[in-house]
C-alpha cells in the first residue's frame, strides 16, 4: 500500500495558519485530507473554528476531509488514523499536521523517521511555513521559534502582504531567503487557495531537485569576496559576515544557510565520517541539510539530507552528458561554524 503524504503546516501565532486550512477543507478540491491539529495546551483556541463539536476527537467533514485534535502523542495520532483507515472506519489520501504558533517544527518531523509504525504508513512530503508579512520581521527579531520555522521550510507562504509595502515584502522576502535559500517564498492570495502549492512539493524526497536560490549564492559568493580570501582566522570571517549583516539592516539571525559547492568528487570514506562527526557534535543546531553529492567512481548521483540528527541517503539519478558534474550541498541551523563545515568537507574531496 502506498505511503500517506503528510504536510506539517507551521508558522507564527497569527500568520493566518488556521483561516489557510479553513479555505482548504471548504474547497472542492477532491483530496479527502485527515487534518490533525497538534495541540498540547489544555484547550485548543482553534477548536470552534476547525471543529465544531469539542467532545469528538475526531471529526468528519461534509467535503470528505477529517479534523482530528491531538492534545498528546503525535505518534499515536498518526497510527490511530492509520489503523482506522486499514479498518475501514476513515477515509482519505493525504494529512496535514497544523503546530502551534510556537512550535518548533524539528520534532514534528522527526517523528516520521524514528517511529517504525510511523514510516510503514506516513511519507513526509514537505513542511510548509506561513509567515506574517506585517509582523515577520519583529518576530525574527524576538522569537527563535519564527527564526526556526523559517529555516525548517520546504516552502514559505506569505500572508497580510496587503496591509505592507511593495519594498516591505521585498525586504522580508531578501531575510527569508538568507535564513532559507532553498524554500521558494509564494505570495497568498486572499482569493485562491494554492493547494497545489502546499501538497505534493516533495520537499522530504531525497531524490527531488535541490532547490538553492541563485541570489542567495551571489549573495554568499559577494561576502566571502570581502572577508578577505587570504585570511582564514575566524573572528575575522565573523567581522566579513558582520559587515555584510549591517548592509542588511542589522539583521543578525541566529539561524542562517550556507552553500558547499565543488566540481572535485568526494572520498566516500572520508565524507561518511565528517557527516557522521558533524551529526554528533552539532546534530542539535542542525535543522536542515541536503545535497546531491559527486562521489568518487560513481556514475550516478548521490543524494542526502537530515533534520537535527537524523540523516539518510540514498543514489540517484545518473548524471547528464551535457550536465557540469559536482556537489552542491546546503547547511542551515543556528549559529554553525561555517568555516569548520567548509574546511571538513574539502578534506574529503578526492
Amino acid at each position: 500500500m502506498a505511503l500517506i503524504p503528510t504536510t506539517i503546516l507551521t508558522g507564527f501565532l497569527g500568520a493566518g495558519k488556521t483561516t489557510l486550512l479553513n479555505r482548504i477543507l471548504q474547497q472542492p478540491h477532491g483530496h479527502k485530507i485527515a487534518v490533525i491539529e497538534n495541540e498540547f495546551g489544555q484547550e485548543n483556541i482553534d477548536n470552534e473554528i476547525l471543529v465544531q463539536d469539542s467532545t469528538e476527537q475526531i471529526v468528519e467533514m461534509n467535503n470528505g476531509c477529517i479534523c482530528c485534535t491531538v492534545r498528546g502523542d503525535l505518534i499515536v495520532a498518526l497510527t490511530t488514523l492509520a489503523r482506522r483507515r486499514a479498518a475501514g472506519e476513515l477515509n482519505f489520501d493525504r494529512v496535514i499536521i497544523e503546530t502551534t504558533g510556537m512550535a518548533n517544527p524539528g520534532p514534528v518531523a522527526q517523528t516520521f523517521f524514528v517511529d517504525d509504525e510511523v514510516a510503514m504508513h506516513f511519507m513526509l512530503d514537505a513542511i510548509v511555513t506561513v509567515v506574517d508579512a506585517k509582523h515577520a520581521m519583529a518576530q525574527l527579531d524576538q522569537q527563535e521559534e519564527a527564526q526556526r520555522q523559517v529555516g525548517f521550510a520546504d516552502k514559505l507562504l506569505l500572508s497580510k502582504t496587503d496591509l505592507v509595502s511593495t519594498e516591505e515584502v521585498a525586504a522580508l522576502t531578501s531575510r527569508l531567503k538568507r535564513i532559507n535559500p532553498r524554500a521558494p517564498v509564494i505570495t497568498l492570495d486572499p482569493q485562491h487557495t494554492p493547494i497545489d502549492e502546499i501538497l505534493d512539493i516533495r520537499g522530504f524526497n531525497l531524490n527531488a531537485k535541490l532547490e538553492i536560490d541563485p541570489d542567495f549564492l551571489a549573495t554568499e559568493e559577494h561576502a566571502h569576496e570581502h572577508s578577505g580570501d587570504d585570511c582564514d582566522h575566524p573572528s575575522h570571517q565573523h567581522e566579513g559576515h558582520a559587515h555584510h549583516d549591517h548592509h542588511h539592516a542589522h539583521h543578525n539571525d541566529e539561524i542562517s544557510a550556507f552553500v558547499f559547492k565543488s566540481e572535485r568528487p568526494f572520498d566516500t570514506a572520508r565524507l561518511d565520517e565528517f557527516l557522521g562527526g558533524l551529526v554528533q557534535v552539532y546534530g542539535p543546531r542542525m535543522l536542515r541539510y541536503k545535497g546531491v553529492l559527486l562521489m568518487d567512481g560513481a556514475d550516478r548521483k548521490v543524494v542526502f539530507q537530515g533534520v537535527h540528527q537524523i540523516m539518510g541517503s540514498d543514489v540517484g539519478g545518473k548524471w547528464d552528458a551535457n550536465e557540469t558534474r559536482g556537489s552542491k550541498m546546503v547547511f542551515i541551523g543556528k549559529n554553525l561554524p561555517k568555516d569548520i563545515f567548509i574546511r571538513g568537507l574539502e578534506q574529503c574531496l578526492v
